[in-house]
């Protein structure tokens, strides 16, 4: 795997697991933290982030959770713009988390180091937008929208299904002008999938890592841990926490999550632990 992730005006360094922070402007968060458009809120929450040990923040303005309602590219807009000029000399990169080639286009010309798509840039002109800029991007692999995605989700293999819908999407993005140094993938936790699915995938995270490519990957206070503990949102911590740890250890080079303070501490016991067995 290449070292580093070239992301805007960053160059991030993911030979070791880089935190992305998760700042939600929506209305609706599953996760109980939806700031609902508060620009100065958000700024804080992004800058408190920062503090604890992001590596990147992640901004997003449309709730993707199961169910969820599409909100307009210009609503999404109006509420990223503010956060991101109130962020943008933080020091870490900014992500935004956007599915709309409309706003992706705005971001980025707004100053956004990067672009988290749960649609894999698969809308009309998203790859030609992010390929003329210098932004990273994540493509990540759902099965169906967020609207009906956990109707019933079925794979033969998911491991498989998912590895290769990666693949494919990496390469459509070379093609269109987007260097593999910019590039990481997910393979979108909760995203169309069963808890078997999704501990599947976690057993097989190996299988995951295209070659070359960070391996982006986020569970924190997802229903997968609520099915797995029986905790409540807000009670999820400890299980998300054990996840990405595992998730680390399986290949894992960025995790999203939103207890940055929690995972940087994990982090730094992992990063002890392994660098001792590398230096022996």
């Amino acid at each position: 795997m290449s070292q580093f992730l070239h992301c805007g005006r960053f160059v991030l360094n993911v030979s070791r697991p880089q935190i992305m922070g998760i700042v939600n402007l929506t209305d609706d968060s599953f996760s109980g933290d939806a700031l609902r458009g508060d620009a100065s809120a958000a700024i804080a929450q992004g800058l408190q982030q920062v503090a604890d040990g992001a590596h990147i923040l992640d901004l997003g303005a449309e709730s993707t959770r199961p169910g969820a309602p599409q909100v307009s590219a210009q609503q999404e807009i109006d509420r990223l713009l503010p956060v991101i000029d109130g962020l943008r000399e933080c020091g870490v990169p900014i992500s935004i988390d956007t599915q709309k080639t409309e706003v992706m286009r705005e971001v980025l010309a707004a100053g956004a180091d990067m672009i988290n798509d749960v649609n894999a840039l698969r809308a009309p002109g998203a790859l030609e937008v992010v390929a003329r800029t210098r932004a990273a991007v994540c493509v990540m692999h759902m099965q169906g929208e967020p609207g009906t995605m956990q109707h019933d989700p079925h794979y033969d293999d998911v491991v498989s299904v998912v590895a290769e819908f990666l693949a494919g999407r990496v390469v459509e993005a070379e093609a269109a002008g987007i260097a593999l140094n910019r590039i990481c993938v997910d393979p979108g936790f909760g995203f169309g999938k069963t808890l078997e699915h999704n501990l599947e995938l976690l057993r097989r995270l190996p299988e995951l890592v295209v070659p070359g490519l960070p391996l982006l990957v986020g569970m924190s206070r997802k229903s997968m841990l609520g099915l797995l503990t029986g905790q409540p949102v807000a009670g999820r911590l400890a299980g998300g926490l054990a996840a990405h740890v595992i998730a680390v250890l399986r290949g894992a080079r960025i995790l999203r999550v939103h207890d940055v303070a929690a995972m940087r501490d994990c982090l730094a016991v992992v990063n002890a632990v392994e660098n001792s067995v590398e230096d022996r």
